[in-house]
């Protein structure tokens, strides 16, 4: 049976956003106005079809891309950078075309091309790069040397051997034993020295995904019939779905004596002509910095979540109380998650201490007394992601224990707090102690805020979420039957400081940030009930509390519920502090004692106390009488 023409799908260019500013840089710093040829690296890969939201088959398209490190690696790509748009319309584009054929050509001649196939690939890239208005105009040229007078001819062949994975774009495949046993192109003649020829079988990684096999076939099957002799082939199209085997035969009288190759390829209206890609939007550094991070995330959603929603977590706006080694690494671990609005409060200065613990600091923040933390923890968490908006607050937090030195100062301290709890969605209690983290638990409460609290020991950490009235979960406070007191006054050295291992604080920081995801992913949100069994988020389980012993590599998930007679997030606190808030704090800050009072602790402490020494009594009576009986 004659066999029809073997036609080919052509390429369909990508160039990485990244490579031109790459290649800006380059030109700028390096080439100037140099017009030297420069080799770029390119990669194509396996042709694949994919599922649209219709569940309908889309083929992709057989995709050529420049990465975004095209320039770094060297590659059989020929770049040719002009320094004008003249010289780009009027350059002599088919002399630099044949300069690149003649490359392939010379490569199969001189058997470099059976060692190295890529030389096959060879590919030019003619561009000019507007640097003012980042407009890149650009053509990409695959030569592909023809048979003349007659093209190949193929047949189908239903029987299509299974691969699972090949090493090389080109490769030689044959069976033996039963067994596919696949080989790299060099080893043709030995490898195929006692298989028929119409048993051998040659195969390509083929980036189409179409009826018809894709362009590194062309130069591949000239190799073969210089190289080789070779007229009549099995060709395999390996690809990711749908491989293709089929016969393909060089009619009689036809070979490639004569060099004629095509190749340029087609713009967006399909003709042969150069394209252009203005990127004025996206390259400015801050902007291409901006989109990579997001960039990352989408491939993880792509490829693993889809039902992940970023922009939910990109849109959330997160307070972190306290800038020291938490939080320096929760804003870290934040902005790698996306998102873009991060705020410190802290009212401490950089010490020499910290630069090595606290990855938001250097060296020279220390120097002159100490920068204030939380301005410049923002200033340099912008340096690392200069598209986020961070602001620090040097301010003092109320706190139990700690009588404020006047009203008009507490009253502006708790207006400014108020203001930031209120205005923000995550709420990140990173503090030093625990009387810092009351007012803040008493406002998100009010507020009805997200909160995440960490707390460290020396090799212990606890990662927790306050819950709210719906899921019945308690806060940092609720477990506790002592409000919060003074407990800075009077500490030692080892006291003073957050004495640690250097590990504790990023491992315990990461919990906090992927607690606060998962609570985001969850359909009840903050509402969501404690889950440490069925993975009731797409990232997993949603605990209450995660207990940390770093001395065990350990974690245990802990669900605490809510108490009526909390010191912090409990009806009767929230109501004293709503009807009179300055009178409510300066009590509560002069006499933590006055909690107790309030919520009934006192009381029910009285009680136990009263209850324990009856019930001393009640046994030392029983031994009197007891001796009394001997």
């Amino acid at each position: 049976m004659t066999g029809t023409i073997l036609k080919f799908t052509p390429f369909n260019s990508a160039v990485d956003a990244s490579f031109w500013q790459a290649l800006v840089s380059k030109k700028l710093d390096v080439l100037k106005l140099s017009e030297e040829q420069q080799s770029v690296h390119g990669e194509y890969t396996l042709g694949q079809s994919v599922l649209n939201d219709q569940h309908e088959t889309v083929v992709l398209p057989s995709r050529f891309s420049i990465p975004a490190n095209g320039l770094e690696v060297k590659g059989e790509g020929t770049l040719v950078l002009t320094n004008t748009i003249e010289e780009f319309r009027t350059i002599d584009k088919n002399a630099l075309f044949q300069q690149v054929t003649e490359k392939i050509k010379k490569g199969v001649d001189s058997g470099e091309a059976v060692t190295n196939p890529h030389v096959l690939s060879s590919f030019l890239l003619v561009t000019f790069a507007d640097l003012k208005k980042y407009k890149f105009y650009y053509w990409f040229a695959f030569p592909a040397i023809m048979p003349q007078p007659d093209p190949w001819t193929s047949q189908p062949i239903s029987n299509c051997p299974i691969l699972e994975h090949v090493e090389w774009p080109f490769f030689l495949l044959k069976e033996t034993a039963g067994e596919m046993v696949v080989t790299q192109l060099c080893d043709f003649n030995e490898f195929f020295k006692d298989i028929d020829p119409d048993n051998r079988i040659v195969g390509f990684v083929d980036p189409s995904s179409t009826d018809t096999p894709g362009w590194p076939l062309r130069n591949l099957l000239y190799l073969l019939n210089n190289a080789f002799h070779v007229t009549k082939i099995k060709i395999l199209s390996y690809r990711k779905q749908n491989s293709l085997l089929f016969q393909v035969s060089l009619p009689a009288g036809s070979s490639y004596q004569e060099v004629k190759s095509v190749g340029w390829e087609r713009n967006v209206q399909g003709k042969l002509g150069p394209r252009m890609v203005d990127l004025g939007p996206l390259m400015d550094p801050t902007r291409l910095a901006d989109t990579s991070v997001d960039l990352n995330l989408k491939l993880m959603r792509w490829r693993l979540m889809p039902d992940l929603d970023l922009e939910k977590i990109k849109q959330t706006k997160c307070l972190l109380l306290g800038a020291g080694t938490l939080g320096c690494y929760v804003a870290r671990c934040l902005i790698g998650w996306g998102v873009r609005h991060i705020s410190f409060v802290d009212n401490g200065k950089v010490s020499f201490s910290n630069p090595v613990r606290q990855p938001l600091y250097q060296f020279e923040d220390c120097l002159h007394g100490g920068s204030p933390k939380a301005e410049t923890a923002a200033q340099n968490l912008k340096l690392v992601q200069p598209t986020i908006t961070s602001v620090g607050y040097n301010l003092s937090i109320p706190m139990p224990g700690h009588p404020s030195t006047s009203d008009e100062k507490l009253a502006k301290d708790i207006e400014s707090l108020s203001s930031l709890i209120e205005s923000h969605d995550v709420i990140f209690l990173l503090t030093d102690s625990r009387e810092s983290r009351w007012f803040p638990t008493l406002l998100s409460a009010k507020y009805n805020k997200m909160v995440i609290n960490s707390a460290l020991g020396f090799d212990t950490y606890l990662v927790m979420r306050h819950g709210t009235s719906v899921n019945g979960l308690g806060c940092y406070f609720c477990n506790d039957i002592v409000a919060p007191n003074d407990s800075l006054t009077d500490r030692t050295l080892d006291q003073q400081c957050t004495v640690t291992r250097p590990g504790l604080a990023a491992i315990a920081a990461a919990l906090s940030v992927e607690l606060m995801v998962s609570l985001l992913q969850h359909a009840e949100g903050i509402n969501a009930k404690a889950d440490t069994t069925n993975n009731s988020t797409i990232l997993g389980l949603l605990p209450h509390q995660i207990r940390g012993f770093l001395g065990q590599f350990s974690n245990m998930l802990i669900a605490g519920q809510s108490y009526d007679r909390c010191t912090a997030c409990s009806d009767k606190i929230r109501i004293a502090y709503d009807k009179d808030s300055l009178s409510f704090m300066t009590q509560a800050l002069k006499d933590p004692l006055y909690l107790e009072e309030l919520t009934g602790l006192a009381a029910m402490k009285a009680e136990s106390e009263a209850l324990l020494l009856q019930t001393d009594w009640a046994e030392d009576e029983d031994e009197d009488d007891e001796g009394l009986l001997i």
